[in-house]
């Protein structure tokens, strides 16, 4: 039970990546890229707040979760708002890209390339639950991401805010013909991305460090996740990474430590021969 448990707490990681890409994606129709390494800048801003100014656990979370909020608000201005009208429909993708190089230059060079400890706050002692050992900052990180993938699939799906980002996705002129301010809802998106990223910034440094570098991971295997859940689909995203995380940590036990990114994906490329649009995803109507 202790490796299911590993695992759970790795997949709440990439379940929370693949939430943040799903958010921006329903709300804009954009893949944003960049947004494993918001993660890692919200890990960097919760050590800013925990160690170098000495703040209170509540007050780190807040300001990890405004400054990376404000980074994606930055990034949305610059890398997307210059391209919607646009024909191009991989100029974005290659904006965020370019975004994620930009954002792990600058953790470098302001944290400096060392693994930074991040506390919790929380008891470092393993609890001992259904037989397995488990670290009190894993339990809270995957009760939360759970709580926070339910309650946004509810919110897609059952609220006016959520079925007009829906709408925005898919159409982005016909929701502006029926007067959804589109351009409204991808800012927003963008912003709330952020503030997640960065309010989760202190449970996922406190398990993987602040590491410049620690988006490129997050963003292959939140890819991985989504892909496996289905695009646009946050129930699926959140289960997604949730799969990731356990066949990746029972593949380092059973298999060896040098192959778990193979039987990822392996599992990956299988899932995409057999329902290339993941597990939860749906096939598309159109009137032609």
């Amino acid at each position: 039970m202790t490796t299911v448990w590993a695992g759970l707490a790795t997949g709440a990681i990439y379940s929370l990546v693949a939430i943040g890409y799903n958010v921006v994606l329903l709300a804009s129709g954009t893949f944003n890229f960049a947004h494993a390494q918001l993660l890692m800048v919200g890990t960097f801003l919760a050590y800013t707040g925990a160690v170098t100014l000495g703040l209170p656990a509540v007050p780190t979370v807040l300001l990890a979760a405004v400054g990376t909020a404000a980074i994606a608000l930055i990034e949305e201005r610059v890398a997307i708002r210059p391209l919607l009208g646009r024909s191009d429909a991989h100029g974005a993708l290659i904006t965020t890209v370019g975004a994620a190089t930009i954002l792990d230059g600058l953790a470098a060079a302001i944290w400096g390339r060392q693994p930074l400890t991040v506390p919790s706050g929380l008891p470092d002692r393993p609890l001992t639950l259904l037989g397995g050992a488990v670290r009190p900052v894993d339990l809270a990180l995957i009760g939360l991401t759970l709580l926070l993938g339910v309650g946004l699939h509810l919110w897609t799906r059952h609220t006016l805010v959520g079925l007009a980002s829906l709408a925005s996705a898919e159409d982005r002129q016909a929701a502006s013909a029926r007067g959804i301010n589109v351009r409204l809802l991808g800012v927003g998106a963008f912003v709330l991305a952020g503030a997640i990223a960065g309010a989760f910034g202190l449970l996922v440094g406190a398990r993987t460090y602040a590491v410049f570098d620690l988006g490129h991971a997050l963003a292959l295997f939140g890819f991985v996740a989504i892909a496996i859940g289905g695009s646009g689909s946050q129930l699926g995203g959140l289960i997604g990474g949730f799969a990731t995380g356990l066949i990746y940590a029972f593949a380092v036990r059973y298999i060896g430590a040098a192959y778990p990114q193979l039987v990822v994906f392996g599992v990956f490329l299988l899932i995409l021969f057999l329902r290339p649009r993941g597990l939860f995803g749906a096939a598309l109507e159109r009137r032609v």
